[in-house]
């Protein structure tokens, strides 16, 4: 997302030619939009990066609904105090 953001970003100061940006190519502008394709096309898939973190919210969501489930029905027996 950061790159499509930068891209965004370089794209309007290219355009209306502010900054650095007035003085270097199209190319340079359109960077950010070809690491944003390769970053979601090739390294996400390869590493497994947004399956990680989609396994991680599952599991801190299982893990809620079991401490809510075990607390209403033995109120009891709190999280880090037996009796």
């Amino acid at each position: 997302m950061l790159f499509l953001l930068l891209g965004l970003l370089f794209l309007a100061l290219k355009y209306l030619e502010i900054g650095f940006m007035a003085n270097i190519g199209w190319w340079w502008a359109a960077l950010p939009f070809g690491l944003a394709f390769f970053y979601w096309e090739v390294l996400d898939p390869y590493l497994g990066i947004s399956k990680k973190r989609a396994a991680r919210q599952v599991e801190a969501r299982k893990q809620a609904r079991i401490d809510k489930l075990r607390e209403a029905n033995h109120p009891h027996l709190r999280k880090g105090r037996r009796r």
